[in-house]
């Protein structure tokens, strides 16, 4: 092979070779961005884990401790010489409050969980380069001039 023929090897590629080139080039993109939203996403799901976790948490606490502990505060409250009325309704509001402090937490998890920031911004950057990408003009040649194009 003389040095002519290399270099024109090496600088135009078949059309064959661009199409595999492009294709792999996607494929690798494609594959890096749902990388991307995989990290991002992994973040989420584990505030979102925390956060309901802590939701349910609070549900059980009222569910099975309310009865049992709610007649022995109040009935503890009652020997102090507080009416037993008194009492339970001390005991109650005591729970709402702890419901609620604990539905503050969740909440606050559940407001850290964001959209994938990072993946959204690549793939719109990526979007945007591909949408400028022009092909590039190729010479006319002898053998193509004579193939016409159906129009169905």
């Amino acid at each position: 092979m003389s040095a002519v023929d290399q270099g024109a090897q090496g600088a135009e590629r078949t059309l064959g070779q661009l199409v595999a080139s492009a294709t792999a080039e996607m494929s690798a993109l494609v594959h890096d961005e749902i990388a991307l939203a995989k990290v991002e996403l992994k973040q989420d799901v584990k505030r979102a884990g925390i956060g309901s976790g802590a939701a349910i948490v609070a549900g059980v606490l009222l569910l099975f401790s309310l009865p049992v502990l709610s007649f022995a505060a109040a009935y503890g409250i009652h020997n102090l010489g507080l009416g037993l009325a008194w009492s339970f309704l001390i005991v109650g509001v005591a729970f709402w409050v702890l419901a609620a402090v604990i539905g503050l937490i969740a909440m606050s998890k559940f407001k850290k969980v964001k959209p994938p920031v990072k993946t959204i911004e690549s793939v719109k950057q990526t979007s945007a380069l591909l949408g400028t990408v022009k092909p590039h003009a190729r010479p006319v040649s002898d053998q193509a001039v004579g193939v016409a194009r159906s129009s169905s």
